[in-house]
């Protein structure tokens, strides 16, 4: 196993279009670590998300490494309202994943789907559509999860699920980081503070 951080940044700045969001922004992600990445809406949050999961190569400009991949979970659903949790999850994952059937209905079933696998998705609701993607946190992942606003439309039961596999993932040796309205209950978290085109390290 490696000893480099899972993400290194040096003097990156990264741009939509012609504006710098973020510029020449210095931090690093170690395993181990939960980073939580604020700011007001606008900030680049989610552009500095897709950078580090390199969605977003060309938006970059500077150092962005990862050591190896990451699971990229983004702040929209993504679901297909005619597909079942079971299709939408395998579709999801791309033709490269090798999961079998059964470990893909144990992690939907661990999010509360299992009473919904061939349910078109348009009959369950926002926060359910919402569980089909998290049922990737529960399958065999690379120790850097990236998630975009994990939270939303999640209940309280779901919310105390997604922070009880989080910090499984951090004492597993693994790396996560978040951006949400909210904190997620962790003894380790840090903050990654966007403001003014600048990222400001938070320790919580």
């Amino acid at each position: 196993m490696s000893n480099l951080p899972l993400i290194r940044c040096y003097e990156a700045s990264i741009h939509r279009g012609d504006r710098c969001l973020i510029a020449d922004l210095d931090w690093s992600v170690n395993a181990g670590e939960l980073w939580q990445v604020t700011g007001d809406n606008g900030t680049g949050k989610t552009s500095l998300l897709r950078v580090l999961a390199g969605l977003a190569p060309n938006g970059l400009v500077g150092q962005c490494e990862r050591d190896g991949v990451a699971l990229y979970l983004g702040h929209r659903n993504g679901v297909k309202a005619d597909f079942s949790p079971r299709e939408n999850l395998s579709l999801n994952l791309g033709s490269h994943a090798r999961f079998s059937s059964k470990e893909m209905d144990r992690a939907l079933e661990i999010v509360g789907l299992g009473h919904y696998l061939d349910e078109p998705a348009y009959r369950l609701s926002a926060g359910q559509q919402r569980r089909i993607g998290l049922a990737r946190l529960f399958l065999p992942s690379p120790r850097l999860w990236i998630l975009d606003e994990p939270l939303t439309a999640i209940d309280v039961s779901g919310v105390s699920l997604i922070e009880a596999c989080v910090n499984d993932q951090i004492q597993r040796g693994g790396a996560v980081i978040f951006t949400s309205h909210q904190p997620l209950a962790s003894g380790t978290l840090q903050r990654l503070h966007l403001s003014a085109g600048r990222g400001v390290v938070q320790r919580v």
